[in-house]
């Protein structure tokens, strides 16, 4: 069974710091682009990360650019988004996911084949 496993979300205060994990199960991370989306209460799921076969990033959303960072561990099959100088505009439910996609990567959550269950963030004081 092919799964995405995200980790890492918590409560947070704003300026803080919270570093996100995408764990794969079943299938090697490698083969695939990684996406990060995200989901505020009543809003539409939005892509702001994403990360190619090859460990370069791309298409950072201006939302988060500079603050956010992804990277990936092929050794444990995972993929990290570390996040800084969060903002209560930063709270939702965190989802990873997998492009089968030999280089490039999109925030396109259409082309996205293999979705996690997602984690909440919540920036709170």
């Amino acid at each position: 069974q092919l799964q995405l496993v995200e980790s890492g979300g918590g409560l947070v205060q704003p300026g803080g710091s919270l570093r996100l994990s995408c764990a794969a199960s079943g299938f090697t991370l490698d083969d695939y682009a990684i996406g990060w989306f995200r989901q505020a209460p009543g809003k539409e799921r939005t892509g702001f990360s994403c990360i190619t076969r090859s460990g370069r990033a791309a298409h950072d959303a201006e939302s988060v650019k500079g603050r956010f960072t992804i990277s990936r561990d092929s050794a444990q099959n995972t993929v990290y988004l570390q996040m800084s100088s969060l903002n209560a505009e930063d709270t939702a439910v965190y989802y990873c996911a997998a492009h089968r996609l030999d280089w490039g990567c999109t925030l396109d959550d259409s082309k996205y084949e293999i979705w996690g269950q997602g984690t909440q963030v919540t920036v709170s004081s």
